[in-house]
This record gives structure tokens, C-alpha cells and sequence, in this order.
């Protein structure tokens, strides 16, 4: 069943959103510090879980919506009262940072008139697949737009679909998988797996003077972040969302067996992880259908935690954004030209150069020059939501079918979701990659030349 489906508006209907507000907002509201890491990626992510149900308890799921409703509103969002907040712009201090005013989150219950078995093979890029997360619209100002919004929507089949829009400045993918895990923690009936979150960002505060010891190729500079600024600088001044899509791009899945795996392991010819090893294999691949000039630099991104990499290590419970931008850069005909483990070693060589004066470099960087990641000029980033427990979802009404994010119509960034475990393919890695179509052919005649 390697499909997809185009969902229309027809196939899903939803009802207006309700604003769900924190019992436990503090008075007066609360204004939370932004780290430099934060406002690099201060961009929506939308994910979106499948989850299957017997026929014989399809009617276990009627009131689904509401389940989830009252967790969110009476139980999550107490130690996460911050989620039903909004970003502002303090005119001041000229910077982002995180208003806790309780504006509320947003909740939608919809219904399909489609079975789950309709939509096609789950795991395929679709980006129809939005019509299952409630976006904010196409132009919102920052007080219109929630940091949190969820969608459930019930397929035919008593089958249903659990969509979260959240905004990556305010939590990383470990801290958005941990959001998740305890909002299903709830709805099984249980306490929340995270008692205590750990909110203050301070510790990511640049240094004065700053002090930039590195060339951070990772990042790009803004040298007039003056538009930006003026996006936010009246309540009722609208700016675009980042969430555009664009025709001439095209996605496809390409799935990495263990085996395939264990191969490109062996041709590293040192020990290495899965990521190291398809990520390597991605860069070049990718710049050879890129890249025609052998002369030019092709670079690639990549997130490195840096939990453990700070003293002290950040606690159990903090929420901020604690990946940095790593990156491997290479000249396209060394990376094409010499054997595999040249392109595996650059990549551990920028793993390793993350240590902690280097991530310090880089939040004094940032704060010089209000960079963001550098996908431009033919780089990319590699995402690995295989690393997430996204597969251990369960609100206690069925199986995961599928879960990651809505595909979106770029080329910027390549994503690597884990396979769900069925017989036959535990440790896959899908890979999602989106390319323009001539570039697409180019690649796909290359990725599996092993």
C-alpha cells in the first residue's frame, strides 16, 4: 500500500477552536528569558500520530476529543502553564522573550469521514496531512498566535490522529517528546512522568564582552534584522508565517534497512552510529545532485545535544532548547572523490568540536549577530526524529500507526524518522527528503549507490 492520498477539505470537519487556559498561571504574569539558542529556531513545528483501533472497540474512541480536552486544560497545563503563554517583543531589551499572560492554548476536535486505512501508506510524505494540526493562518501577529495547539481528529474507523503545532524557540524536540509523553501519561490515567520542569534559560545568557573563539560556518548572519524587529514591534502588525509551501519541490521516502545500515557502517571502516553513518552517506549523495561545480563547498547541518556537555549538566525537567547546530563541510570533490570514511570522519570531527567553550562561542555569536542555521547556498540540515521516543506514544486507545512531522515544501531539510517496528523491519530509518524534481532524479539515482 506504498500510496498517498490527497485529503481535502471535505474529508475533515472541524469545529471552531477553544482556548484552553493554566489553573496555575502566576499572578502577575510571568516574563521568561529566551536564550540565543531559542530565537535561532523560533519557527512552528507540526507533528502529527496515527493511532489504530480494533474495530471491536471503535466506539472506545467517541469522546476521544474530550478526553484529551480536560487533560490538557485541567492537568497539563499546570506545570506547562508557559505553553498557554505567548511570545513578545520587548522594545527594551530588542529581543524575543516569553510572555506568560495565559492567553490560552488551542484545542480542536474534528472528525473525518475517512478511515485510517484511506489515507494511504502513513509513513510517505504528505503534505495534505496539515489538515489533521490546526494552523495559526497565514498572516497572525504574535499575540494572535498560540505557542501550543493540539487537533484530534476521529476517523470513521474509530481510529484517530493527534496534531500539535508547537514553536521550537520555546521547546526542543526532547522537550516537545517529553510534553507529549506526559499529556499521554494522563490520558492512561496516570501522573505526569515530569513533575518538575526547569524553565530558567539563564544559563544560556551571553557572555559580556562576548567572546566569539570560533568561525561559526553553522549559523548565517542577519547584518539587518531590522524587518524582523518591525514584525514585532506593534500588537496589530502582521508578518508570514514560515509555513509556505512550494510547488516545484518534491519529496520521497527512502528507507534504510539494518542491513544497508551495517553496510555503510563497514565502509566507514571505524566505529560509528547510525546517524554518523547515514548522514554521511545523505551529504554526499545529496551534493552530487546538487553540486556540478567541483570547486564549491557543500555543508551540512546537524543538531548535537549539549545536556551532558555543560558544567554543570542542565537538570532533569528543562525545557529549553539544548541542541545546538552542528556542521561538516567539505570541497564537493573531496567529498565525492575519496572514500566513504572521509565523509564519516567529518562528521565526527564536528561532533566533536561541540564542547562547551564552543557552544559558549556560540551564544556570544548569536548575540552579536542574530544568526539563524545556515541552510542556504546548497547546505542542509539532517533531523533526526529517529532519536525521539515518538513510538512510545500511547493515550491508551490503540497502537501507534505513525507518527513525525507534516511534510513542508523545501529543500532545506532532510528528516529521519524511525520505522515502526513491525516483522521484517525493526531499525529501519526512513528518510525524507525534499528536493526540486530534476534535483530529486539526481539523488535518488545516487542514494543507493553503496
Amino acid at each position: 500500500m506504498d500510496f498517498t492520498v490527497s485529503i481535502t477539505n471535505q474529508d475533515v470537519a472541524t469545529e471552531e477552536p477553544l482556548k484552553l487556559v493554566s489553573p496555575n498561571n502566576p499572578d502577575p504574569p510571568e516574563t521568561i528569558f529566551l536564550s540565543n539558542i531559542d530565537l535561532a529556531v523560533a519557527f512552528p513545528v507540526e507533528t502529527v500520530f496515527f493511532f489504530e483501533v480494533p474495530p471491536d472497540k471503535s466506539s472506545s474512541t467517541l469522546n476521544i476529543s474530550h478526553r484529551l480536552e480536560k487533560a490538557v486544560a485541567e492537568v497539563l497545563l499546570v506545570p506547562y502553564y508557559f505553553m498557554a503563554g505567548r511570545l513578545n517583543f520587548n522594545h527594551q531589551t530588542r529581543r524575543l522573550e516569553l510572555l506568560c499572560n495565559n492567553a490560552g492554548a488551542l484545542f480542536v476536535s474534528a472528525t473525518s469521514r475517512l478511515r485510517l486505512k484511506d489515507l494511504g501508506k502513513l509513513s510517505l510524505p504528505n503534505s495534505t496531512f496539515h489538515h489533521f494540526v490546526r494552523r495559526p493562518g497565514l498572516y497572525k501577529t504574535l499575540a494572535e498566535t498560540a505557542l501550543l495547539t493540539i487537533q484530534v481528529t476521529r476517523f470513521s474507523c474509530g481510529g484517530f490522529s493527534v496534531g500539535f503545532v508547537t514553536n521550537h524557540g520555546i521547546l526542543d524536540g526532547k522537550s516537545a517528546s517529553e510534553m507529549f509523553q506526559n499529556l499521554a501519561s494522563i490520558c492512561r490515567g496516570e501522573s505526569i512522568v515530569n513533575q518538575v520542569l526547569y524553565n530558567d534559560r539563564t544559563f544560556f545568557r551571553a557572555r559580556i564582552p562576548p567572546q566569539i573563539k570560533y568561525p561559526h560556518m553553522e549559523y548565517v548572519k542577519l547584518q539587518d534584522i531590522s524587518s524582523l524587529a518591525s514584525s514585532f514591534t506593534a500588537p496589530n502588525q502582521f508578518f508570514p508565517s514560515p509555513l509556505v509551501f512550494s510547488e516545484k519541490f518534491t519529496h520521497k521516502l527512502f528507507s534504510f534497512t539494518p542491513e544497508l545500515i551495517a553496510t555503510l557502517k563497514e565502509k566507514a571502516m571505524k566505529r560509528c552510529s547510525s546517524f554518523e553513518a547515514v548522514a554521511a552517506h545523505l551529504w554526499r549523495a545529496r551534493t552530487k545532485a546538487i553540486f556540478t561545480n567541483p570547486d564549491e563547498v557543500s555543508t551540512v547541518l546537524f543538531a548535537v545535544d549539549i545536556r551532558s556537555k555543560t558544567s554543570p549538566p542542565l537538570p532533569n525537567g528543562f525545557v529549553g532548547n539544548a541542541v545546538i547546530t552542528a556542521f561538516a563541510t567539505s570541497k564537493v570533490a573531496d567529498l565525492v572523490e575519496k572514500p566513504f570514511c572521509f565523509c564519516v570522519e567529518k562528521m565526527r570531527e564536528a561532533i566533536e568540536r561541540v564542547t562547551e567553550e564552543y557552544v559558549r562561542s556560540v551564544i556570544d555569536w548569536l548575540e552579536v549577530y542574530k544568526g539563524v542555521p545556515a541552510t542556504c547556498n546548497g547546505n542542509f540540515y539532517v533531523s533526526a526524529w529517529s532519536k525521539l521516543p515518538f513510538g512510545e506514544l500511547d493515550f491508551g486507545f490503540g497502537k501507534l500507526a505513525h507518527g513525525g512531522p507534516v511534510a513542508s515544501g523545501n529543500d532545506e531539510f532532510a528528516l529521519l524518522l524511525s520505522e515502526r517496528k513491525s516483522v521484517g523491519n525493526g531499525g529501519c530509518i526512513n528518510v525524507w527528503m525534499g528536493l526540486e524534481r530534476d534535483k530529486m532524479k539526481k539523488f535518488a539515482a545516487h542514494i543507493f549507490e553503496i
